[in-house]
């Protein structure tokens, strides 16, 4: 999964924008939330995400919840 920063939240439509390492902002929906309440979310946020594709064919984050500890991950994934 990747991660990123919430930059920017529209709370009273439930989305908000993520920003991502390729320096743009990537649209999520709070139905994509997973494990956090959408008033918990708040900018400046941390969060792991994947990307999908919106019904407009756009990207978008998908699965969007809060980073696991690396402890986590197991260990065989995100080394070499």
């Amino acid at each position: 999964m990747a991660r990123g920063t919430i930059r920017k939240l529209i709370s009273d439509r439930g989305y908000g924008f993520i920003h991502i390492e390729e320096g743009t902002d990537l649209f999520f929906h709070q139905s994509q939330l997973q494990g956090v309440d959408w008033p918990s979310v708040k900018e400046g946020l941390e969060v792991e995400y994947e990307v999908g594709k919106h019904r407009d064919g756009r990207p978008e984050a998908i699965k969007v919840g809060l980073p696991r500890p690396k402890s986590e991950y197991g260990p065989h994934q995100g080394g070499l």
